[in-house]
């Protein structure tokens, strides 16, 4: 039973926050890289306790933890409501975890101005945290500007290669789907008549007065085109592998990781619940966007980069495909298989990112064509790169085979046309992956890399890089093998969401994951 005198979650939020502005307000550079590794630990200290306790504390309408603490706001419906359940708890780990690899991983980076970049990453992290332990709405949507803003500045000051274009193309594509989603979810708030932000309260309200079918057609459709550029929904995807490419490790880490999933997870959280009949209105769209789009179009694409960074980039495009194929199916096993592939693909990504990284501080280059023979020089670099692959790829093991095959299960049900065409992107994802990796570490060492090493021999991993990345590996490894450590929380809130939710057209109902 947890006996912390303290709210985890509020701590989880206003540890990161709290530095943040106490470097803004002048602490000392050495300060304030030790407190750095403090503010990036305790939310993952707090969110590791929150899951390890989840399934013994006393729950209120599903949701453990719960609290609230007045804004002043009360009277527009607003208050700071914090608690997870089964839905957000992966996520809030997922956010304490990769938080902890990209803050270990910027520490030890040596960037300019250091502690500019490590408060920026700090806000960010706060923001991440407040995203999914929200239970207010509208806190839900702040705490998201609030670590989406950093991003822009970092990928402007610290990004590689056409920084400057790739901050404003971010910019003008994020400002657009933020905007488009606040709008849906104003209208949401409107339109219920229930005077409130809080989830709880809302879908308690609409079980009881549901949403008129058009009405829920509208709002659901604003939602998923405002969050679906959030998550790179193709055609409107192009900022991604742009952004993530021009974007510092650690930024991309956290925005690919998990800042990307803000979509998603509004997708399953608020929308499943509150606009069922909606979601089923648009689903044979969104399946075909999604498998078309992302999964066959993107994939593709993908084979063709020869940037190892780029195509990282497009891969986690084309594999938010899969998960916008799992909301379009429906039923519990399809939005399940959704939240376990975010969580998957957020260890995965960011793992990715944090050794392409590596990979050109050895080679000074992210060009795959340069490369060649690493493997000799670097194992353990080698070893961790080819597992990150596997992983997302969907071995078995990992746990990003669940979440795919999970999804694939509900999609059957949906439509085995589209089912096929899905499973068709493991072929082309096995394809970039495996020859990505044989590129870089095996086959014979290419002339410029030979010029680059005679120079500077490359090392392998250091410990200050090893820990980040096994941090990230164990973590697949142990959802992989115990994928129950996640799922059964998810099935227990997925439950009440879909029972009264209608049957998709051509879906048959699913129980469990």
């Amino acid at each position: 039973m947890s006996q912390l005198p303290f709210d985890p979650l509020l701590l989880s939020i206003a540890a990161p926050l709290a530095l943040a502005l106490a470097i803004a307000l002048g602490l000392p550079k050495r300060w304030s890289v030790l407190l750095a590794y403090v503010a990036f630990a305790i939310p993952a200290l707090m969110a590791l306790h929150v899951w390890f306790y989840f399934g013994d504390v006393a729950k209120t309408d599903g949701y453990a933890f719960l609290k609230t603490y007045d804004t002043g706001l009360s009277g527009l419906g607003i208050a700071l409501k914090l608690g997870v359940n089964g839905i957000s708890l992966p996520l809030f780990v997922l956010a304490g975890l990769v938080g902890l690899a990209a803050g270990l991983y910027a520490i030890q980076s040596g960037a300019e101005r250091l502690k500019i970049y490590l408060m920026l990453l700090l806000i960010m992290q706060g923001g991440l945290m407040g995203v999914f332990a929200s239970v207010d709405i509208f806190f839900f949507y702040f705490f998201h500007e609030l670590a989406l803003i950093p991003t822009f500045i970092m990928v402007g000051l610290w990004g590689g290669r056409d920084r400057s274009y790739a901050a404003m193309k971010m910019t003008i594509y994020l400002t657009l789907g933020a905007m488009v989603s606040l709008v849906g979810l104003i209208a949401l708030y409107v339109k219920s008549g229930a005077h409130t932000f809080d989830l709880i309260e809302l879908r308690k309200y609409l079980v009881g007065q549901p949403l008129a079918a058009t009405v829920q057609h509208n709002i659901a459709g604003l939602l998923l085109f405002g969050l679906g550029v959030l998550v790179s929904l193709w055609p409107l995807h192009t900022w991604a592998p742009l952004g993530y490419g021009a974007a510092p490790s650690s930024a991309a880490m956290l925005h690919a990781g998990v800042l990307k999933k803000f979509g998603l997870y509004g997708l399953v959280q608020i929308a499943l619940p509150l606009l069922p009949e909606g979601l089923a209105h648009w689903s044979h769209p969104l399946a075909w966007l999604a498998v078309v789009g992302n999964v066959l179009i993107v994939g593709l694409i993908t084979i063709a980069q020869r940037d190892l960074k780029q195509m990282i980039g497009y891969s986690s495009v084309m594999h938010m495909g899969y998960a916008f194929l799992g909301i379009a199916a429906g039923g519990i096993i399809g939005p399940g298989g959704v939240v376990v592939l975010m969580v998957a693909h957020g260890l995965s990504v960011a793992l990715l990112f944090l050794l392409a990284t590596a990979i050109h501080h050895r080679t000074q280059t992210f060009a795959m064509d340069e490369m060649g023979g690493l493997a000799q020089k670097t194992p353990v670099l080698a070893a961790f790169f080819v597992a990150a692959t596997l992983a997302s790829i969907g071995l078995p093991g990992f746990a990003n085979f669940w979440g795919e095959l999970a999804i694939f299960v509900a999609l059957w049900k949906f439509s085995p046309l589209i089912t096929a065409l899905a499973v068709a992107g493991v072929v082309i994802s096995a394809v970039y992956g495996l020859r990505s990796a044989a590129r870089v570490f095996f086959g014979p060492s290419t002339e410029q890399l030979a010029k680059v090493t005679a120079a500077h021999p490359p090392a392998d991993l250091t410990w200050r890089e090893r820990i980040p990345a096994l941090i990230l590996l164990a973590a697949l490894l142990f959802i992989g093998f115990w994928p129950k450590s996640i799922t059964t929380p998810i099935n227990a809130a997925l439950t009440p969401a879909t029972a009264t939710a209608p049957v998709t057209t051509g879906a048959k109902p699913a129980t469990a994951i």
